[in-house]
């Protein structure tokens, strides 16, 4: 089905992984092309509650694939792959459903910006990170500048572009850049476990919160406060609230079945 993702189920977690270990992962057209279909299925999937993306054979992704926009060779002539990796890092960011990035190797790039609009990123102690278009004389162009300052802050975000500073996990860690650091051995599974924390929760209620955070420093309280009020409405058609009120009364722990 795919060439250069692989997709599997566990339960109620998806994993998408990126699967091209000779290239350290990077977005080639086919990849992106490939993996904005896997996100557009995941996304209409009601039964996958949460998702995972990785990458596989020791890189989360190296970032644009340079070797091919140098050659111009691709399947794909009539695709433009900034426009597509522009519209990858969107659909990532809007997945109405949470995303954790697992991060082994190297997140570079665009590869990075990626990571950046995951909800959460799980880092492996091997894990590296560098922003690098500055590195190569140009500027952050995959959404990074949006999602960059709104997780480490302005002030560290500039640090991070401007000097093109590789950072480790532990430097990742304490600058806000990661959510989490694992030994290699214990990564799939910490992961694995979080995710499927999120999967068993209210997954209407989750995507609404989601979409409401996300815009959060875009409107003024006022107007956070009417979208709030509109995203109740919707949650409060779902059989998951109603299990939630009875859960309460009854005072048990609930269970959600994501509807």
């Amino acid at each position: 089905m795919y060439k250069f993702i692989k997709v599997e189920r566990h339960g109620a977690v998806g994993v998408i992984a990126l699967d091209r270990p000779e290239a350290r992962n990077a977005l080639g057209m086919g990849l992106t092309i490939e993996l904005r279909r896997a996100l557009r299925e995941a996304a209409l999937d009601a039964e996958m509650r949460a998702l995972i993306l990785t990458g596989r054979g020791g890189a989360f992704s190296a970032g644009a694939d340079v070797k091919e926009w140098a050659t111009g060779k691709t399947d794909w002539p009539d695709m433009n792959w900034v426009e597509e990796s522009l519209r990858l890092v969107q659909q990532v960011n809007d997945m109405p459903k949470p995303v954790i990035a697992m991060i082994e190797g190297a997140a570079v790039g665009a590869g990075l910006d990626m990571a950046l609009a995951c909800d959460f990123r799980y880092a492996s102690k091997t894990a590296k990170f560098i922003c690098s278009y500055t590195n190569v004389g140009y500027n952050p162009d995959c959404g990074g500048t949006w999602l960059l300052p709104r997780i480490v802050g302005l002030e560290t975000a500039k640090h991070f572009v401007y000097t093109g500073e590789l950072w480790n996990a532990e430097q990742a860690l304490d600058n806000r850049l990661v959510s989490h650091v694992s030994a290699p051995e214990n990564l799939w599974a910490e992961t694995l476990a979080f995710a499927q924390k999120l999967a068993s929760g209210p997954t209407v209620a989750i995507a609404q919160a989601k979409k409401l955070l996300n815009a959060s420093n875009l409107r003024s309280l006022s107007d956070q406060q009417l979208e709030e009020v509109l995203a109740g409405k919707i949650c409060a058609k779902s059989k998951d609230h109603a299990e939630g009120l009875a859960a309460a009364n009854e005072r048990r722990a609930p269970r959600f079945i994501g509807a």
